[in-house]
């Protein structure tokens, strides 16, 4: 005896689910780096990289060929001091 077909539609529309919601975050991902893949195993290094990238293009991901900063980068500092240091 064979299984009836609308017993199997519940687990058709979930798996259907599951890939759309999967493939919808995997995407989400993708634009918010700027249309590149996601990153893994991110040290420090990298970390401080796309701190600076961020601060130059405007995306943690993007960079530029321009060999000058552009104005008010050097006034545009990373570290954090107090206000008596200032």
């Amino acid at each position: 005896m064979g299984v009836p077909f609308e017993a199997l539609l519940p687990y058709a529309i979930m798996t259907g689910f599951f890939a759309f919601s999967a493939v919808s975050v995997g995407k989400l991902r993708e634009i918010q780096n700027g249309g590149k893949r996601g990153r893994r195993g991110i040290d420090q290094w990298d970390k401080q990289m796309m701190e600076r990238d961020r601060r130059l293009t405007g995306f943690a991901r993007g960079q530029t060929d321009k060999a000058a900063a552009p104005p008010g980068f050097e006034l545009n500092n990373p570290w954090r001091c107090e206000e008596r240091f200032m």
